[in-house]
């Protein structure tokens, strides 16, 4: 008899866990509030735009079943998986999903039963939180009668190298046994390393670890753009000269702040627990402000820009090319591409949004019609269809005043030699 995997959340984590469940020969059941999101999972269709998704539900959709209704797919499961959002609401770490879920979960848990949370959350959310809620619902005791751990969720939507199932992974339970059972699942899903911790509380702080490291060091490359464009120097020159170093360095690049779902986010996790804890992480709270400043300093850049062509950002008319937080994907979460929009509208200026991944979100329907005569490009996401498409040819042939790259992806030379005004983030 197959095993069965119950996967509470099937968005950008759960699904394609789902996906790979399914395709090692698991019987795999899924738990979402959303209809709309069940019935396409029931269809065998995917309810986001993520290449891997929708190849992988085509081809195993058929062992996976979606219903809104838990009592209808997480009994009698032998792993648990919660997948839940984890968002920050300011700086305030949100579990309300992930008690919500346990809450959901706990009655069907059963001897035996492994349940992993793939959330992030901060350390001690397991033992202090999740422990209680589970173990009142149950009437079972964790690390006895069933497992419990975390696995934090591991995966970056449009990677093509590695995708979910390619990704190393870590985990801790509260038991050895429970370290065992886990270890063996990941193992038969995932074709790469599983490591496992010697406390669940250092598996919860992995993940907001990971993040937090790119949080600060994207915010030390976003203040030496803010530092160089005073002092007149490249910084992409500098990334690259630093990057020839073999050893000691590791290259990230400015741009016009953080999005999606963790690097925006967990920073604030590690730093409320420590508050907690009674610990101020400055440096880290510092890092937040200073990647949180980006979309206004993008603004500057850009009234600077339409200083220089005579025209005033008020009535401006400015083509905003991206809405996704990341290239080829359509996740807009936290996307400093949003903040962006809603600060030239604040100062008057006239947009046409454009993201070919987000046409609900979009103002017109092509990126032509998104550029024609526009006293400003500003680009906000590196589609790839953006960086191939904004040739000087292309852009000067459409009577585009001045363009703005906040991702310093485009041929800022040839640019330039149109007669067009460029500028990048630090350059």
């Amino acid at each position: 008899m197959k095993q069965k995997i119950a996967i509470v959340g099937l968005g950008y984590v759960g699904l394609p866990l789902a996906c790979i469940c399914a395709k090692n020969g698991y019987d795999v059941a899924g738990f979402d509030l959303s209809n709309e999101k069940v019935d396409l999972v029931n269809l065998g269709k995917s309810p986001l735009q993520d290449e891997f998704i929708e190849e992988n539900i085509k081809k195993y959709g058929k062992g996976i079943r979606a219903s809104t209704n838990p009592s209808e797919v997480l009994g009698n499961a032998n792993v648990i998986i919660v997948c839940v959002p984890t968002p920050a609401i300011g700086d305030k770490p949100d579990l309300s999903f992930v008690e919500n879920a346990c809450k959901t979960v706990a009655p069907v848990v059963s001897k035996e039963t492994l349940v992993i949370i793939e959330s992030t959350i901060y350390p001690g959310t397991v033992e202090e939180v999740v422990q209680p809620i589970l173990e009142t619902g149950s009437k079972l005791k964790a690390g006895e009668d069933f497992f419990l751990g975390h696995c934090p969720e591991r995966i970056d939507p449009g990677n093509k190298k590695f995708t979910i199932d390619k990704i190393p992974r870590v985990l801790g339970c509260l038991s050895a046994k429970g370290n065992r059972k886990a270890k063996e699942f990941y193992e038969s899903i995932i074709d790469a390393e599983i490591t496992v911790l010697k406390s669940v509380k250092a598996a919860e702080a992995v993940k907001v670890v990971e993040n937090t490291f790119r949080d600060v060091n994207i915010a030390f490359v976003n203040e030496l753009a803010k530092s160089f464009e005073k002092m007149g120097i490249d910084l992409s020159e500098v990334i690259r000269g630093a990057s020839t170093k073999p050893f000691g360095y590791m290259p990230f690049y400015p741009g016009p702040g953080v999005g999606g779902h963790c690097i925006a986010q967990d920073p604030y996790y590690l730093i409320a627990r420590a508050q907690k804890a009674g610990f101020e992480h400055e440096f880290l709270k510092l890092a937040r402000e200073i990647n949180e400043s980006m979309p206004a300093f993008s603004v500057e850049l850009a009234e600077e820009l339409l200083r220089k062509k005579g025209v005033s950002i008020n009535g401006a008319k400015i083509a905003v090319l991206g809405i996704a937080y990341k290239p080829d994907v359509d996740d807009s979460r936290e996307s400093p591409a949003i903040k962006i929009i809603k600060l030239l509208e604040e100062k008057g200026a006239v947009l046409r949004i454009f993201d070919p991944f987000i046409p609900s979100k979009s103002t017109v329907k092509t990126l032509k019609e998104a550029v024609e005569d526009a006293d400003l490009v500003v680009l906000a996401t590196h589609h790839s269809e953006f960086v191939k498409s904004l040739t000087a040819d292309f852009i000067e042939s459409k009577g585009v005043g001045a363009v703005l790259d906040l991702r310093n992806s485009l041929d800022r030379q040839s640019i330039a030699e149109r007669g067009v005004l460029y500028k990048g983030i630090g350059r």
